[in-house]
């Protein structure tokens, strides 16, 4: 049955709002939510292609109970109801949930289990799973001793993932344990990481929802910008040196920070380094993402400063794609690119690849998978593309010479991406996911032995603080003997960020004072 929407009628005596609950599983089946039933009214006025959704939820003995009922008149016109019930003792529950999280969470399992069987349809193997960082769900289990099976048996039977998810994302949180912070790795507390965001690309790509502008054309508006965003690292580096920090990773990304002129590029990266770098500094990588974005000057620039690792990020090996996503270089580019930073003696090269661009085949990301092996990246990262609010591509899909490869063709790409990396002996390191993905999918990092990018570890899994610079940067100040952690955010706008600056800079200071023992009320600019 093809359901269009539903609507939902909660128990009376409920304590537990549990509507957000029942949409957000809607909506991997694409069902809108119609608005709340009246009780009142008959079943004889639910349309066709509607549903009704009914709950009842009690709490006893520390246990419990979730019935979800679903109502709808099927294609012979007969009224059909289905419904499902769990329990489970709050007691037994080891992902730190209350009694609201815990009804919730089966609330959840219930509704996709009617929907698949209504619906007849699978909307994806993360099952209720909605989140950013699964991964962190593995990395709770780890902390309380659980083993490999034990992990992946309970992401199958307490969030319903498919077994093949399940196994890979414990197999990369066992993975990482020995780069985070864990009960039995104690990693020292001032370990942090640096991120400084350049805004700025060469042109804006179809895909692209980021906070990225198109460098300005008058002198004045970029001074300003790197006025402010020099101030803003040296105001960090002031407050990691007061507190004793030690900046293990360093990553500058954007937009394209490469868009900048190679003389801006070497200022701003010299003083980076001076002012963070230091004999334990493992990590420094600069993202010079678009071939069009660079020149062999820049690439000296890099080279002189000591980077470690530069992300290109083709996106595709394809022309015809690169065109229509608004590239303004071509393959040979990347070759071309990747050769002279190879040249130049950086230890680590990235590459970005999309799967599911529009116009593409598998045989097109096939055969773009066998031009970047034979390129031999240090690391891979296979993002799944995401239909994103505000993105070119999100307005334009109607438009003709847009069409999206489905679901399915986009679950093979991932699939195909995933055999060249085994055959290249990278293995999957880093894994997060986004909202709109093709496929309710994953993006996935891979990387050779000893070259995984630790930023991208450490800003996934929140063990690590991270302290943000420049536009649309934010802190996560991340309490060492717990994990919790609290963020501040600079403004997306850059005029706004330049504007507010001081702001921003006294939210940090007064954030990673707390956190790091320093309780004074003076403030710092």
């Amino acid at each position: 049955m093809k359901v269009k929407n539903f609507f939902y009628l909660p128990a009376a005596d409920s304590e537990i709002n549990v509507l957000a609950a029942i949409r957000g599983t809607m909506v991997l089946f694409k069902v809108d939510y119609a608005g709340s039933w009246i009780k009142e009214t008959g079943m004889a006025q639910l349309a066709n292609g509607s549903v009704l959704v009914e709950d009842a939820i009690s709490y006893k003995n520390n246990e419990i109970s979730v019935k979800i009922t679903i109502s709808f008149y099927d294609f012979d016109g007969n009224l059909t109801r289905f419904d499902t019930s769990k329990c489970k003792s709050l007691a037994s529950s080891e992902i730190e949930e209350d009694t609201t999280s815990l009804a919730r969470r089966l609330v959840r399992l219930n509704v996709l289990s009617l929907m698949r069987k209504i619906s007849e349809e699978d909307p994806g193997p993360w099952g209720i799973l909605r989140g950013v960082r699964p991964t962190k769900i593995a990395h709770r289990l780890l902390d309380q001793n659980h083993s490999r099976n034990e992990i992946i048996n309970k992401l199958i039977d307490d969030y319903a993932l498919d077994s093949a998810k399940s196994e890979l994302i414990t197999g990369i949180a066992i993975h990482q344990r020995p780069i985070i912070a864990n009960p039995t790795n104690s990693i020292s507390e001032r370990k942090i990481g640096i991120y400084i965001g350049i805004p700025y690309c060469p042109s804006r790509c179809l895909y692209c929802s980021f906070p990225s502008y198109i460098l300005p054309e008058r002198r004045e508006q970029l001074d300003s910008f790197l006025r402010a965003i020099k101030r803003d690292i040296e105001s960090a580096a002031e407050l990691i040196a007061k507190n004793s920090l030690i900046v293990e990773n360093i990553y500058v990304g954007g937009g394209t920070p490469t868009s900048l002129a190679a003389s801006d590029l070497a200022e701003l990266l010299d003083l980076i380094k001076k002012s963070f770098s230091v004999t334990k500094t493992t990590e420094f990588t600069v993202e010079a993402g678009r071939p069009d974005s660079m020149n062999n000057d820049k690439i000296d620039v890099l080279r002189q400063t000591g980077i470690t690792r530069v992300s290109i990020n083709p996106q595709t090996m394809q022309d015809k794609t690169l065109k229509q996503i608004g590239r303004r270089h071509t393959v040979q580019d990347i070759i071309d690119i990747f050769g002279k930073i190879r040249h130049a003696g950086i230890p680590t090269i990235n590459m970005d690849i999309i799967a599911g661009l529009p116009g593409e085949t598998v045989n097109d990301l096939e055969d773009t998978m066998r031009q970047i092996t034979s390129l031999n990246p240090e690391n891979i990262t296979i993002h799944t593309l995401a239909l994103k609010r505000g993105s070119l591509l999100k307005e334009s899909l109607n438009s003709v010479g847009h069409d999206l490869p489905s679901e399915e063709t986009t679950k093979q790409m991932l699939a195909i991406g995933a055999e060249y990396t085994k055959d290249m002996n990278m293995h999957p390191y880093y894994l997060y996911r986004q909202k709109y993905m093709t496929g309710n999918l994953e993006n996935v990092g891979y990387a050779k032995p000893d070259t995984d990018c630790i930023y991208n570890i450490q800003i996934m899994e929140e063990r690590q603080t991270i302290i943000g610079i420049g536009p649309a940067a934010g802190t996560k100040a991340v309490n060492p003997k717990n994990w919790h952690l609290q963020s501040s955010y600079n403004a997306k706008d850059v005029t706004s960020y330049i504007k507010n600056l001081d702001i921003y800079l006294n939210e940090r200071y007064t954030l990673l004072s707390r956190l790091y023992g320093n309780r004074e009320e003076d403030k710092q600019c």
